[in-house]
């Protein structure tokens, strides 16, 4: 059974290639450790007109008193 991760790479790059103690290593998470090795830039920060682009399309509104939320 495949865990889909390269343990011995991944302790390679952890322990000699950030210098890590391994009590640190191993409190990362996949993403942080993904994250101080650079890779994986995730998708791109929302900008202005992204965020008006999603207020004009879910405009906020009152609550009356038959809205059940």
């Amino acid at each position: 059974m495949s865990t889909g991760f390269d343990w011995p790479a991944l302790l390679r790059a952890g322990l000699h290639g950030l210098q890590l103690s391994p009590d640190a290593f191993w409190a990362l998470t996949p993403a942080e450790l993904q994250l101080m090795l650079g890779s994986g830039g995730g998708n791109a920060p929302m900008l202005s007109d992204g965020l008006a682009a999603l207020m004009a399309a879910y405009p906020d509104k009152t609550k009356d008193h038959n809205d059940e939320r």
